[in-house]
């Protein structure tokens, strides 16, 4: 694919596949039509996997957990976003469901986000 060639929509796969190979290209590319071109297809690549590879909102649980290893946390240091002890290990076991209050102070204070945490 030439950089020359006009960018379109993405409406086919066979597309999205296309303008994937060109990436790869542009990527090794310098100059800076190339980094333009490479902007405007990135753009519209993310914009056709949003709408046809939709990613389910991940559970509430796991991005806790993941929160928790990314910080270093350990389950006491969520007593104070959740309560005690044995409200932590049910939560994180899916024992407890999080309540409303519980995600607004996860929210607040460790930076989760609602979507992460409402799930779906």
């Amino acid at each position: 694919m030439a950089l020359t060639q006009q960018i379109r929509p993405i409406r086919t796969r066979e597309q999205y596949e296309e303008y994937l190979q060109e990436v790869e290209l542009l990527l090794s590319d310098a100059s800076q039509d190339a980094r333009d071109r490479l902007e405007v297809l990135i753009l519209l690549l993310n914009d056709y996997e949003t709408r046809h590879f939709p990613m389910p909102p991940p559970d509430p649980i796991e991005a806790i957990k993941f929160w928790m290893e990314q910080k270093g946390l350990k389950p006491r240091d969520l007593e104070q976003y959740i309560g005690p002890r044995q409200h932590v290990h049910d939560v994180l076991h899916g024992k407890r469901a999080l309540s409303k209050a519980m995600i607004q102070r996860l929210h607040r204070g460790l930076g989760i986000p609602y979507e992460a945490l409402l799930g779906s």
